[in-house]
């Protein structure tokens, strides 16, 4: 039988391989030479041996994906299970399609570095970005990128059209992009804040305008992990002068942040809200409870007669109206879905 079936790999009919690599390639017994010949086949063939055959070993898929068509290469991404060494072959050499195939597979091990050459690869395109961002285990400075290539592909993409001017598109993609980066933060678990932050600051967006919407927010961490890399002090060193309420301490860690003296009172302002508790007090629903922080900081800043204060309190207003909107749009959807 092994002979027939090896003569067989001679046929001139590929509807023959075909039937031949249907039937053999889920098979544990299947003869060793024969499933290598059927890999070596036509793509139609190598294709279904590529994606199912539980004998072709590692280094083998490894060759496949560097010297193969972008068939096989998509076959070896969809296979049951995947390798770390397999998929960081797909993530170096695979084209587009392949990737988005290996990024769908739920059976692939894929490790951050992988992650990281297919952001450099195809980042830019839109059906790789979608799947990458749907992933629940995609590190935050890794969302982050995404974001930011995102960002600039709408911009242009208003800007190139004449639906909007430069300046505004650049204002609309820069608060959507803060906000994204804030709202995905509160997902992330602490140990990615550093990471998050070194993305932050190597684009340039760790900004006072940035700190004080995170801090308005209520992500305390972010904005601590965020003054504790401007300033150059541990993040602890932060916490406890924050902790501690002492306007001295609290000036001179802002200056040595290097943040602007005319946002040193709605830094205050925010800091003090969050560590006496004002952001919680009152509220009965969860529109208010997304909200109270940032009425409590505006309430604070307004009683100020600081006419350099205006440029900053205008900031805040406009945060306070996107995070009632916000805030508004959620208590909704989760009243329609009661």
């Amino acid at each position: 039988m092994e002979t027939a079936l090896t003569v067989l790999l001679d046929d001139p009919a590929v509807e023959v391989r075909l039937a031949l690599a249907d039937i053999l390639a889920p098979s544990e017994q299947a003869p060793h030479h024969i499933i290598l010949t059927l890999a070596g086949d036509k793509d139609s063939v190598a294709a279904i041996v590529a994606e199912h055959s539980p004998l072709i070993l590692d280094s083998e898929l490894v060759d496949m994906a560097a010297t193969r068509s972008e068939a096989i290469q998509i076959a070896i991404a969809r296979r049951p299970f995947l390798s770390r060494s397999v998929s960081a072959a797909v993530a170096e050499v695979g084209t587009e399609a392949a990737c988005v195939a290996l990024l769908s597979n739920p059976g692939a091990r894929i490790l951050r570095f992988s992650l990281d050459r297919v952001v450099a690869r195809h980042g830019d395109r839109p059906d790789l970005r979608g799947v990458l961002l749907e992933r629940e285990d995609l590190p935050i400075e890794i969302r982050q990128v995404l974001m930011a290539r995102l960002g600039d592909a709408l911009r242009d993409l208003v800007v190139g059209r004449a639906w909007m001017r430069p300046e505004r598109a650049d204002a609309m993609i820069r608060d959507a992009r803060q906000c994204a980066t804030i709202a995905a933060s509160f997902e992330a678990p602490a140990d990615t804040m550093p990471a998050l932050i070194v993305e932050l600051m190597q684009a340039r967006e760790l900004t006072p305008a940035f700190l004080i919407r995170a801090v308005a927010a209520g992500q305390a961490y972010l904005f601590e992990a965020g003054l504790a890399a401007l300033a150059e002090v541990p993040r602890e060193r932060v916490t406890s002068l924050i902790a501690s309420g002492r306007a001295s301490s609290l000036r001179a860690l802002l200056h040595g942040a290097g943040l602007p003296r005319n946002t040193y009172p709605a830094f205050t302002a925010a800091i003090d809200v969050i560590r006496i508790g004002d952001s919680l007090e009152g509220a009965s629903s969860d529109y208010r409870r997304a909200t109270r922080l940032i009425d409590a900081i505006v309430a604070r800043c307004q009683q100020r007669q600081d006419r350099e204060l205006n440029e900053i309190l205008a900031l805040l207003r406009r945060f306070a109206r996107d995070a009632k909107r916000i805030a508004a749009r959620d208590h909704a959807g989760q009243l329609r879905a009661a």
